[in-house]
């Protein structure tokens, strides 16, 4: 199932990470290991940020997503399940339609 993945980064641990040169390392690493569909970064609530597209096979999963952002970064991590348009027209919103008219 595809997950959106938000990512918080607060500035400190961040700022040492970049001061000491390891920021890019550690998120190539965590990238490299969470394999996202897509990544972007971003600003978000004035702190950086991460969206991620990410295939998730089962709730176990989530922490393996989550913990190299908790423990490298202190980061917040937010999950939401997104659907492509193929899965949207699967959900049969019609039948849903009528059921709960």
């Amino acid at each position: 199932m595809n997950m959106l993945l938000t990512v918080e980064f607060p500035h400190e641990p961040f700022n040492a990470h970049v001061r000491s040169g390891k920021a890019g390392e550690i998120i190539g690493r965590i990238l490299e290991t969470i394999k996202p569909q897509a990544a972007y970064f971003t600003e978000h609530d004035g702190t950086r940020g991460g969206i991620f597209l990410i295939d998730v096979q089962n709730a176990s999963d989530v922490p393996s997503f989550a913990e190299p952002f908790f423990l490298n970064f202190q980061a917040n991590c937010k999950f939401r399940i997104v659907m492509s348009p193929e899965d949207l027209q699967k959900a049969g919103l019609e039948a849903l339609g009528k059921k709960w008219a």
